[in-house]
């Protein structure tokens, strides 16, 4: 696993303090893009919070995820969680370390108050002495709110002088783009009302599921108010895989007042599917999305790589980029009116602008939504295994169609067969024995894709390198 890390500097810690009677939230922001371009400490808002704890709950809640392993938790992770101003609402994001639970805690409208909403996006410091302030807000006076830093100190401070040193895995950022694709599949299968809600999820294990992960996919389906358990993934089914992922839900129980369950449409695999679970608050919404598997992150998926292998989808991407303008919710029927594409070519544009963290998906809203993650997020396609293989194959003539039949000789001298049927590409290999197209298509598919769509090499072999599945 390829890893770096990147300097996360901010002005001075978030803090939370109390003077002349009033509370303030002073949340600091490191360098991230915003309409005028890079800024090195964006501001996207000053004003009053409507709901103060539960603000606070739903922000601990984020940044309990992204302190996380979910899955080999005696290893380490901090990642500062990411804030995206939308013009109408605060999006708080992060990413566990296992890279198999994503969160977002979106801050609407009602939920802010006396203040104009800024766009952009970058990281926000939450440190952990503002972790235990915020555990401890004990009442919902008033509080002020300031995302970025105070007017003073844009024109006073020379330079940073709180830094950190983020660790970045390229599995941790193929993850945060999968499971913005994986999202966007999803239907609404499950609503509950807040009594079923907090019964439910009180009744989940906590404890951690180790190095081993699960024992298996557990299933729930509706049942009249609420949900109950069944053993395979029968109609309307929703997956809950590693049931103690959901422990961060736990900050916002006594202030929920519904539950919402997503789930992907179609057949259910018995392995186990990702799923989301949203917890509706006044003013704010916290989803927990979780892969399909706790020992099995989002970055191997594969559902981006057929977006990425195709130079159509990378100039399409280019032109819808120019047209997105930090909307809160990414109307596809209007980008394709005003780029002159398809719907089908704009859904795959954003596919493509996902996997380099500048679209989330939204599943309340059915709906995409720009961002731009601070991370050298253009590394997903660079240092993707599958997809550099394939590309390794296509380079090295190793593939030939005839019809409906790819035949590709792999680095051993195998030949592998891959088969159209009706657009959906089966493979001889022992990936697809394994996973059946579960988690994306193969190398050797991938190439059979890309000689059929005319994809050209964009690296030579040499800088393309190794990294097989």
């Amino acid at each position: 696993m390829t890893r770096s890390s990147q300097a996360v500097a901010y002005r001075q810690p978030s803090v939370l303090r109390s003077a002349a009677g009033r509370r303030h939230l002073g949340l600091e922001t490191s360098r991230g893009a915003t309409p005028a371009g890079v800024e090195d400490h964006p501001r996207f808002f000053a004003g009053f919070l409507t709901s103060p704890q539960v603000a606070a709950a739903g922000l601990l809640a984020v940044a309990d995820v992204a302190a996380a392993r979910y899955y080999q938790p005696q290893l380490r992770a901090s990642l500062d969680p990411v804030v995206t101003g939308n013009g109408d609402r605060l999006r708080f994001e992060s990413f566990s370390g296992c890279g198999g639970v994503y969160a977002r805690l979106d801050v609407l409208g009602a939920g802010l108050d006396g203040g104009e909403t800024g766009h952009g996006t970058t990281n926000v410091d939450v440190n952990n002495p503002l972790r235990e302030a915020l555990s401890r807000l004990g009442s919902d006076d008033p509080l002020h709110l300031r995302v970025g830093p105070e007017e003073l100190a844009v024109t006073t401070l020379d330079g940073p002088v709180v830094e950190k040193k983020v660790p970045l895995p390229d599995r941790w950022l193929r993850g945060f783009a999968e499971a913005q694709v994986i999202a966007a599949g999803f239907d609404l299968r499950a609503e509950l009302p807040a009594d079923e809600a907090v019964r439910f999820l009180r009744s989940l294990p906590r404890a951690g599921t180790g190095r081993r992960g699960s024992a298996g996919p557990r299933w729930v389906v509706p049942a009249g108010r609420g949900l109950r358990p069944t053993t395979r993934p029968v109609p309307g089914a929703v997956c809950l895989p590693g049931p103690d992922r959901l422990a961060a839900l736990q900050r916002v129980l006594r202030h929920a007042t519904a539950l919402r369950v997503y789930g992907p449409q179609g057949a259910l695999p018995v392995s186990g599917a990702a799923a989301a679970w949203e917890v509706v608050l006044p003013g704010m919404r916290l989803t927990l999305t979780l892969s399909p598997d706790a020992g099995r992150g989002f970055s191997g998926e594969g559902g981006v790589l057929d977006a990425l292998a195709t130079d159509a989808a990378a100039e399409d991407a280019e032109l819808i980029a120019v047209l997105l303008a930090w909307e809160p919710r990414v109307d596809v029927a209007d980008l394709a009116a005003s780029a002159g594409l398809t719907p089908e070519r704009v859904r795959a544009a954003l596919v493509r602008l996902g996997t380099s963290g500048r679209v989330g998906y939204d599943t309340a809203e059915a709906a995409y939504f720009h961002r731009e993650l601070p991370y050298d997020a253009d590394r997903v396609e660079r240092h993707n295994p599958r997809l550099r293989s394939a590309r390794a194959l296509v380079a090295a003539g190793a593939v030939t169609v005839d019809g409906a039949v790819g035949t590709v000789t792999a680095e051993d001298g195998h030949l592998h067969r891959v088969r159209d049927a009706g657009g959906v590409l089966s493979c001889s290999c022992v990936w697809w024995a394994k996973y059946r197209g579960g988690r994306g298509p193969c190398k050797h598919a991938l190439a059979v894709r890309m000689v059929r769509r005319g994809g050209a090499v964009e690296q030579d072999v040499a800088e393309i390198g190794g990294g097989t599945r």
